[in-house]
């Protein structure tokens, strides 16, 4: 079985797959991708289900010696991928086999935030509460519930002859479409807690993302949104792309290792289908809210389904013999 030896962590790497939903009563969110669209086209890539389990790279990536041979895939709006520590430029969006002793690199994720990479047959560490995800606060899942450090082995399960997925590649029109508007809310369970002037404030202000963004979630600087009697409410449930207003008037989106509860007012709700391109955003990016309705955002999710099975399609109709990159310890060379 093919295993890869971790030379060099990287800022923030984990292993993430969909996540361990189910248990948001105990206290433990779901975990999981940032990026969900990307982890499933990595995977795919590499012959994955979609929601197996990945690397989840933030900013800057690991650096891996491959143990056995398998197939590679890097999914990355740009990012820094090569041969080596330092050596071949590698294709991101195309699965590469990478022979036994060959070196891995991801570097700097010059574009969003996190890339994902993907080996064949997903990283095998153990499931635990039935998902390999790690949730970083709560030390739960992936290596030790942490991320990736030097000298720590994480290892994919063979799938027999692997080389067959080598060469398969996502085309620019059908990879993950980096959305350049407004991310798309619906009103949340507290947006009447909020004057005129507080709404006005967030769906027609402008907001920059702050350094303190991380995957539970993303803190915003604009205009202070003005609530009505005080920011304290008596703690309920969170969900996935919530959006608190703290006690400073600024807004916090909630993503994947949030709080399963907030005593904060939720002003709106990030869409579903929008979650990645939010997961995806820069410190220093700025952003505005759209107000949508349950049919926009129905119609948004079924066109995100719709773009995952384009990108299956594509992945399953590829014409054999296509030629392939091979990575060994000694270089790198195409296979025609």
């Amino acid at each position: 079985m093919p295993w890869l030896e971790v030379l060099h962590g990287g800022l923030s790497t984990t292993v993430q797959d969909a996540g361990r939903p189910g248990y948001l009563a105990q206290g433990l969110a779901p975990a999981g991708a940032v990026d969900g669209f990307m982890l499933a086209c990595a995977n795919m890539l590499v012959g994955n289900p979609p929601e197996a389990a990945a690397l989840e790279i933030t900013l800057d990536g690991p650096v891996l010696r491959v143990v056995g041979d398998t197939v590679m895939a890097l999914a990355a709006v740009e990012a820094d991928w090569y041969a080596g520590e330092t050596g071949w430029p590698l294709p991101t969006w195309e699965a590469v086999l990478a022979r036994d002793g060959a070196v891995v690199s991801v570097g700097a994720v010059r574009r969003g935030v996190r890339a994902y990479l993907a080996v064949a047959g997903g990283i095998d560490v153990p499931p635990v509460l039935g998902s390999r995800s790690t949730h970083v606060r709560a030390g739960v899942g992936g290596l030790d519930g942490r991320p990736l450090a030097g000298a720590t082995g994480s290892g994919g399960p063979h799938r027999g002859d692997v080389a067959r997925w080598a060469g398969r590649s996502v085309p620019e029109r059908l990879r993950p479409h980096r959305r350049s508007g407004p991310i798309r809310v619906m009103a949340g369970p507290q947006a009447d807690a909020f004057s005129r002037r507080g709404l006005r404030d967030f769906f027609f202000g402008r907001f920059r993302v702050s350094a303190r963004a991380d995957r539970m979630g993303v803190r915003l600087e604009g205009p202070p949104i003005r609530a009505r009697g005080g920011y304290d409410i008596v703690s309920e449930a969170t969900a996935p792309g919530s959006v608190q207003v703290t006690g400073d008037g600024q807004p916090l989106v909630l993503l994947a290792e949030r709080p399963t509860t907030g005593g904060y007012p939720k002003i709106a709700t990030v869409i579903t289908a929008d979650l990645d391109v939010m997961g995806q955003l820069r410190p220093g990016q700025w952003v505005r809210f759209l107000e949508v309705g349950e049919a926009e955002a129905r119609r948004a999710l079924a066109e995100r389904q719709r773009r995952l099975e384009a990108v299956r399609a594509h992945l399953e109709a590829r014409p054999p013999g296509r030629p392939w990159v091979v990575v060994t310890a000694a270089g790198v060379y195409r296979v025609e």
